[in-house]
């Protein structure tokens, strides 16, 4: 079904004040509209076949005043009453012929409406627009009531008791997302370093300029019930750091640079599976040239966004045009594309990676696109930072406070980069320019996504900017 439904035209306005308010959303502090609402095949039993509620998945099709177009997944749970338990996902209330005057509510957080992705997996179900695939994985499924985690930004997860992990994907575009197609490689080839895929959903639907799409939904992943995020890790052994009189980040009970090593180590051991498993190439000076325009650009939207920016973007541009000077080849490959301590899980069984969609603000084909590994390097780089800058953001930070900072993430930057030399030989130091490029582009990146979701947050990007344009040496050659 499209948006030629009875009621679509209704939900247009809940649909508009509910994406608003989502953090998942991208759209924060641009003006949008919603276009159209695209309406998929009823994932419970039809209305008038079976209990309360019915659900499917609608998918928003909004556009901004600059022309961009984006489509969100909006899963749907409908009831003929108000459910106070759902009122945190309360979507609208709408007029329809089939369904009558109904309640709709944000099915992910419904208990009662999840169990339908999971089964749809297990029994591999499809439908004339939704597809449920498995993998054969040699794991036991069974239907389990769900939960939904609160950390998600760009997608939300829900638990099914112990056993996997569905993660939605708000933001959609046709083609195959690349957290499944990279899981997939991954998992047929035995690789221990991410959470085996299990199956996944897929939808097709007719968009409001007469094309059909196809797009990758929902992934279901084997649950790491024992990791710990590697954010989480991190902010303890800074904190431990800061609680300390005199001690040093090295002396310090805390000390997170082992760890750090050995997610260099794991990151380098991932780059290896991904460039036996998929397409290499080699990027020459032009195609260099190319990446800097891109870097570029991206600066020069994000200082008419965030006017801070502004006193440091000629320094940050000078770094850039570096990268025009430099010869090649540089070896390119599919790498993770947004790589920090969040989307890191420790285990006993040591670091696994997860999240490989790429950057959100990106479109697909950009995520798809082949990449240097050194991308990865500075995304884990910033992360060490922000980390350690982020417990000096108070208005009762002191001079100690920031030189503390400074030292944790210097000492775990370097352990990260020497496990990721050990492992792969090549050290990504020796490609200073590149890699200093890579993370003023991540530092630019966040400042946009702080200034649009966490304002009071902006300092810690623009500090860290400031900071390596004034000593730029001691940031990468630690």
């Amino acid at each position: 079904m499209t948006s030629s439904s009875d009621h679509h035209a209704n939900t247009f306005p809940i649909h508009q004040t509910y994406l608003t308010n989502q953090r998942w959303f991208g759209g924060k502090g641009r003006r949008f509209e919603v276009r159209a609402v695209h309406e998929l095949a009823w994932l419970s039993e039809p209305p008038g076949a079976g209990d309360w509620p019915v659900a499917r998945v609608e998918l928003v099709e909004i556009g901004y005043d600059n022309g961009d177009l984006e489509t969100y997944q909006v899963p749907v749970a409908y009831y003929p009453e108000k459910q106070d338990r759902l009122e945190h996902s309360y979507i609208g209330e709408v007029d329809t012929q089939q369904l009558g005057r109904v309640f709709a509510y944000d099915a992910l957080h419904d208990r009662s409406a999840t169990v339908y992705w999971l089964r749809g997996i297990l029994e591999e179900r499809v439908t004339a627009d939704v597809r449920f695939s498995r993998l054969e994985t040699g794991d036991e499924l069974a239907e389990e009531p769900s939960l939904a985690l609160t950390a998600e930004q760009s997608n939300t997860s829900l638990v099914y008791g112990e056993q996997s992990l569905l993660k939605v994907f708000r933001k959609v575009a046709g083609g195959r997302n690349p957290d499944i197609e990279i899981h997939q490689a991954l998992t047929l080839d035995g690789c221990d370093k991410v959470a085996a895929l299990l199956g996944w959903m897929s939808g097709r639907w007719t968009n409001a300029s007469g094309e059909t799409v196809t797009a990758d939904l929902a992934m279901l992943q084997r649950f790491l019930r024992t990791a710990t995020n590697g954010w989480e890790l991190a902010l303890t052994s800074v904190r431990d750091l800061m609680a300390e009189g005199d001690l040093h980040a090295d002396e310090v009970g805390g000390d997170f640079a082992g760890e750090s090593e050995r997610l260099g180590a794991t990151t380098g051991e991932i780059h290896a599976e991904l460039a036996k498993l998929f397409a290499t190439a080699t990027w020459s000076a032009s195609q260099l040239s190319e990446l800097a325009d891109q870097m570029t650009s991206r600066l020069a939207d994000t200082v008419q966004a965030v006017p801070q920016l502004r006193p440091h973007a000629p320094g940050v541009r000078a770094i850039f045009d570096d990268v025009r000077g430099l010869s090649g080849p540089v070896p390119v490959q599919r790498v993770h594309g947004d790589l920090h301590l969040g989307q890191t899980m420790r285990t006993v069984r040591g670091w696994k990676l997860i999240d490989f969609e790429g950057e959100p603000a990106k479109p697909l084909a950009g995520r798809l696109a082949l990449d240097s590994p050194l991308r990865d390097a500075a995304g884990m780089l910033r992360s060490f930072d922000y980390a350690a800058q982020s417990m000096t953001t108070g208005p009762n930070t002191h001079d100690q406070a920031s030189f503390r900072a400074v030292e944790w993430a210097t000492r775990n930057r370097k352990a990260f980069l020497d496990g990721y030399a050990a492992t792969t030989g090549m050290d990504p130091r020796d490609q200073r320019s590149l890699l200093v490029a890579y993370e003023m582009d991540k530092a630019v990146y966040e400042s946009m996504y702080e200034s649009r979701n966490r304002p009071s947050w902006l300092p810690i990007p623009l500090g860290s900017i400031e900071r390596q344009l004034t000593d730029p040496v001691a940031e990468v050659d630690v």
